[in-house]
């Protein structure tokens, strides 16, 4: 919205400046933090009074999670996105059609995530909407919007780039959108599963998108995605200001999500995040990057399909519990250790995600 100021900078020279991409980002982390460090209290107290005994526990999770997080209100996930939305339809470029597909989904997987809180609050049981039923919501949103993103992308958004190989991309035709829905879905899932410690999920997704902001802005640029030799997708630069939008907001809700939390983020929180991370490696067309940037969800995800299907197939368990974060937790690892070093690991996944970029 404020990008319209542009246009009146022949009147008054600074306003040119909400024209640069890097500028509105800077202004949209900062407007999202202010929101959410603002409202966050309020927040946190009406979602308590509506709660009651807040977030179930899990009886059969670590045995201090009943007495350390008991009580404790979810659905924090509406600080980060309100914060979020408000900055972005702010700072970006209301016009781009990426900005709003990537919007819309992160929209749209929350309010999935948030009936499944609701279930969740109101049963006072960690089951909440139906596993398949929340799986076909979340295909369909994903689907419809990688059948969005060609129709803006035109025929280059249907093709896969592979990570090292330079200015190579293969065409996936129709194949695109079940693939970009599974990437989409896939994201989603892994930061809900990864969403169990206080801070575990809300710093790597901050972390994963200043690397995807970064990204982003090289790939919408034509000059840097050349000399990079990375697939150039024009418009999508303007998603660095989602990314900055969420980084801002991410670091407002850390604030009140710090050991120990007096709000969990839920899965309207985490589902969503997962959501947005997906659609916009799908729009730049960096899904394998996700893979790298993300490796911490992919390990938690991953910890979790193998644990089941060991358990089914022949009756073991591979990890004493999952996802992994609580196996390390049986290992006798604390929470802060187990939070703090999975951050370093996210962190150093995005570097090397990011000099992916330069190897090729």
């Amino acid at each position: 919205m404020l990008t319209l100021l542009a246009d009146f900078s022949h009147l008054f020279g600074p306003l040119n400046l909400f024209r640069y991409i890097t500028f509105r980002a800077a202004g949209a982390a900062g407007t999202a933090l202010f929101f959410v460090f603002f409202f966050g209290p309020s927040i946190i107290d009406a979602l308590r009074l509506k709660q009651g005994k807040g977030q179930p526990i899990r009886e059969d999770g670590p045995a201090s999670h009943l007495l350390t997080k008991k009580g404790t209100p979810t659905m924090g996930g509406l600080m980060i996105l309100s914060g979020l939305l408000v900055a972005t339809l702010l700072w970006a470029n209301l016009k781009n059609s990426y900005v709003w597909i990537v919007i819309l989904v992160t929209a749209c997987f929350g309010a999935i995530g948030f009936y499944d809180d609701y279930l969740k609050v109101t049963k006072q049981s960690h089951k909440g909407f139906s596993g398949r039923a929340r799986l076909a919501l979340e295909f369909v949103v994903a689907g419809l919007a990688c059948y969005a993103l060609t129709t803006v992308g035109g025929e280059n958004m249907s093709k896969l780039a592979l990570p090292l190989l330079k200015g190579y991309a293969f065409s996936l035709g129709w194949l695109f959108i079940p693939f970009g829905a599974f990437v989409i879905v896939a994201a989603g899932n892994c930061v809900n599963l990864t969403d169990g410690l206080d801070g575990l999920a809300i710093v790597p997704s901050m972390i994963a998108a200043g690397a995807f902001a970064i990204i982003a802005y090289l790939v919408g640029n034509s000059i840097f995605s050349d000399y990079l030799g990375v697939n150039h997708v024009a418009g999508t630069g303007e998603l660095t200001i989602v990314c900055a939008a969420l980084i801002g907001s991410g670091l407002g809700f850390l604030w009140f999500n710090a050991p120990p939390a007096q709000i969990f983020m839920g899965d309207t929180g985490s589902l969503a995040l997962g959501g947005l991370l997906g659609t916009i490696s799908v729009a730049i067309k960096q899904e394998f990057v996700l893979a790298i940037i993300g490796g911490l969800f992919v390990l938690e995800g991953a910890s979790v399909i193998v644990q089941v299907a060991s358990f089914k197939l022949t009756g073991k368990r591979v990890f004493r519990m999952a996802p992994i974060h609580h196996h390390f937790e049986q290992m006798g690892w604390t929470e802060p250790q187990i939070v703090i070093r999975f951050w370093i690991i996210s962190f150093v996944l995005a570097l090397l995600g990011l000099s992916s970029l330069k190897l090729r």
